[in-house]
């Protein structure tokens, strides 16, 4: 199987079958598994060993959608989700990784299903809660101009946002969202936000947080209020690019952990 049919959608996927524990990595907001490559956030590239699904997000990559903004809310793609889970993994707990959209749409899924999940390494958390209404205004504005100007717009916001010392150097890249579906896509983000603390706090799943400073779109602030929420928790916070380089032996260690 190399797509999921989902309601308004057809996900593509791939799975590296070598046994052992199943995972399932997610991509962030206009990514993709190829463009997360490019950028060095694809962590599943140092596991071995394990049944490692990838997809693309509805809209995203070489997955198919709708010019509807609801079907790109967090709690929306927590739904693909957990039916891809049902489809691929019928009856298992995964141990899920993703950064920023992908965090939190495990997220959204795990206060669903918490049975789903085994174990959770997430990384990059975005903008939640007291810091989303600035963010999701953004979204907002930026989806308007696309639709005036066309999808380089993003590229160019997106070139002028500040650089994590975490990521400098990484290749300019494309966001990876066909510019038609652009639009709703960001207006989908706009409409999310992390479930409430109250249902995360209720979670008892094994998980690590990966952070890095420096960045307004995924403020430490976030990484540090879910890490308080889950005692015994580790947060890495990575400051430079060599730090990040060392979360795919991160995601490895969690993986063997939950195992």
């Amino acid at each position: 199987m190399t797509t999921f049919d989902a309601p308004g959608a057809r996900l593509a996927l791939e799975l590296s079958d070598e046994g052992g524990v199943p995972v399932v990595q997610l991509h962030g907001l206009t990514s993709s598994r190829a463009r997360d490559r490019v950028l060095d956030l694809d962590l599943g590239r140092g596991l071995s060993g394990t049944r490692l699904l990838r997809f693309d997000a509805r809209g995203h990559g070489a997955s198919t959608g709708r010019t509807v903004p609801e079907d790109y809310r967090w709690d929306h793609l927590a739904q693909d989700l957990l039916a891809l889970l049902d489809a691929v993994f019928p009856g298992e707990a995964v141990h899920g990784v993703g950064p920023s959209m992908g965090c939190a749409t495990l997220l959204h899924a795990a206060v669903r299903a918490p049975e789903r999940f085994r174990g959770l390494t997430l990384m990059a958390p975005p903008t939640a809660w007291e810091t989303r209404a600035a963010k999701a205004d953004e979204y907002v504005r930026t989806a308007t101009q696309v639709e005036l100007h066309g999808a380089d717009f993003l590229r160019r916001v997106q070139a002028q946002a500040p650089v994590p010392p975490a990521t400098e150097g990484t290749p300019d890249t494309m966001p990876d969202v066909p510019g038609d579906l652009l639009p709703s896509v960001l207006r989908g983000a706009a409409a999310s936000d992390l479930p409430s603390p109250q249902q995360l706090a209720a979670l008892r799943i094994p998980t690590t947080i990966l952070a890095w400073s420096e960045d307004p779109a995924h403020p430490l602030s976030t990484a540090q209020a879910l890490a308080a929420l889950w005692p015994g928790t580790e947060l890495q916070v990575a400051r430079t690019r060599v730090d990040v380089e060392r979360w795919p032996a991160r995601l490895a260690a969690d993986v063997a952990r939950s195992a």
